[in-house]
């Protein structure tokens, strides 16, 4: 008898997990496989991008309305949830960069940042996880911590002699994978279709920003066909109205477009231990017929 699927995906802050590979796990929701968003820290110290939410903020303040929003985008998803509780970093900015807050979560240790990821591996036994490369997508360092504690709690989730009290039996993770959303391809791809059609594409400031970026197509290993789930990304997207302003770039491509043009979301496989063939269009690959 197989197993059910389960994935885990880790996030450094609550919206994340809407805009990096939303729509691929509401198809696998509506599949029958068990999803389990994590995300590390509250939020507390982003801004607030959407005009519109700075009353409510100022009432009963950002962490509170983070936490409530990422509740409603959850629901929309359909996925578990839970939160890692670590301090957010905040993004710094200038030069020399400020010191990051103390006891934040990328401040701490990575040894001091892992155990509750652990127990939640543990917990949840899910075949495939997936997180942010090394790089984090973008050099947040919150984003950077969340690869570095979800690389090094899959390691220490599968050996017996780390953190023998927290319960649970150990848990070899079998997949990993990276988000890679926001390839340049991708980007390019969806600006040239909005140009074409006359229509102004929001891409142009991201696209004279990446010229002497490398083409970051090959990361990609894996392209699940998500197109179906597109408007469920979005439904979500937009209950994190501090961070999401409902008439920004976000939205500013017509799914008929996106469904068309770049009807996947896309991954890159950093760990295996089963046999798969790339390139993949399945996160499972390789897993359907024994996931025990």
């Amino acid at each position: 008898m197989t197993s059910p699927l389960r994935l885990m995906a880790v996030h450094a802050h609550p919206d994340d997990e809407s805009s990096k590979g939303a729509a691929a796990m509401a198809k696998y929701v509506s599949e029958g496989v068990d999803v389990m968003v994590v995300t590390c820290t509250g939020g507390e110290r982003g801004d607030v991008l959407n005009a519109a939410a700075q009353a409510d903020v100022d009432e009963r303040g950002l962490l509170a309305v983070r936490r409530e929003e990422m509740a409603a985008a959850a629901a929309v998803l359909g996925v578990r949830h839970a939160w890692l509780g670590f301090e957010d970093s905040g993004y710094p900015e200038g030069d020399p960069l400020p010191p990051l807050p103390a006891g934040c979560f990328a401040d701490l240790p990575v040894e001091a940042t892992i155990e509750p990821l652990v127990a939640l591996i543990r917990e949840f036994r899910p075949q495939v996880v997936t997180t942010y490369d090394e790089n984090g997508g973008y050099p947040h360092p919150d984003h950077i911590r969340t690869h570095e504690t979800t690389m090094a709690a899959i390691d220490a989730a599968a050996d017996p002699a780390r953190f023998p009290g927290l319960g649970g039996e150990p848990w070899d993770v079998l997949k990993v994978y990276y988000n890679q959303q926001f390839t340049k391809a991708r980007v390019e791809a969806l600006h040239l279709a909005m140009v074409d059609a006359d229509l102004d594409s929001p891409y142009h400031d991201w696209l004279t920003n990446w010229e002497d970026r490398p083409d970051d197509a090959n990361v990609v290993t894996t392209r699940v066909i998500a197109a179906d789930w597109f408007e469920d990304r979005d439904r979500a997207l937009i209950q994190h109205r501090t961070q999401i302003d409902p008439d920004s770039m976000w939205f500013a491509v017509p799914l008929a477009f996106q469904r068309e043009v770049w009807p996947t979301e896309d991954f890159q496989l950093a760990r295996t231990r089963v046999e798969t063939t790339v390139p993949e269009d399945d996160l499972f690959a390789g897993l359907r017929e024994d996931a025990s």
